[in-house]
């Protein structure tokens, strides 16, 4: 059979037509991950939520191809029942959009920490708007807060300034310095500057293991245990992840 151009042509079109097809239905709208993991210590802004003592934490996301994404995340904890609640658990509810503009990557969104059971009489249930953005290994990222802040009564308002990097310093290891300063609105006292140095190892197949050097200036008569303990003391911190 003799093949003209235009039938080159034809079965061309028809092949890149279908390659991109194939691309297309390859890429799924939605994406799932999932997360499970253990630290020797929460440290959330530098303050130990965990009693200094270890916790088990986990997490669900979904994101849509277009930016968008929906999240929730949960950890053991030990504060609310310092402070003299009754709340084992506290559990995120998260959403935002991630773009790009030129060389910048950003991301926007509203964060949601909840408490089930706290039984306190200022409610540590938060809610927090955030603006982030990213050049190279850089991001800086400022959180504010639309309720009182983690039961500081009369705290609305408050808001966290953080500047952190993630460097490849090859074979899966990483290395992410930060610092941050939390502003408590009407409770300056218990404002505070929190610092931490992460070396993480990704071993592949979403096994990643971390230890962090971490401490704050924080108030050591204001942020203790029932026994005296100061929460935002210099330490380390090991962690386990295993992503799905």
């Amino acid at each position: 059979m003799r093949v003209t151009s235009q039938t080159t042509i034809v079965l061309a079109l028809l092949a890149a037509a279908g390659g991109a097809w194939a691309q297309a239905k390859a890429e799924p709208d939605y994406s799932f991950s999932y997360n499970v993991g253990a630290v020797t210590d929460y440290r959330y802004r530098g303050i130990s939520q965990s009693r200094l003592k270890p916790a088990l934490q986990g997490g669900i996301d979904v994101a849509h191809k277009s930016g968008f994404y929906l999240g929730t995340w949960g950890s053991t904890i030990k504060w609310i029942k310092d402070a003299g609640g009754d709340a084992p658990v506290e559990l995120d509810f998260y959403g935002g959009y991630k773009g790009t503009a030129g060389a910048v990557g950003y991301d926007v969104g509203a964060l949601r920490y909840q408490y089930p059971g706290h039984d306190l009489a200022v409610s540590p249930n938060t809610s927090e708007l955030y603006l982030a953005g990213t050049v190279g290994p850089a991001t800086l990222k400022y959180s504010h807060a639309v309720t009182n802040l983690f039961g500081f009564a009369d705290s609305k308002n408050s808001g966290y300034l953080e500047l952190g990097a993630s460097f490849d310093i090859g074979n899966g290891w990483s290395l992410a310095p930060h610092v941050g300063h939390q502003k408590v609105k009407h409770n300056s006292a218990y404002s505070y500057t929190d610092y931490a140095l992460t070396l993480a190892k990704d071993f592949g197949n979403g096994l990643a293991v971390s230890l962090a050097a971490v401490g704050t200036d924080a108030a050591r008569t204001l942020y203790v245990t029932p026994a005296g303990k100061f929460t935002g003391k210099r330490g380390l911190v090991a962690g386990v992840k295993y992503s799905f």
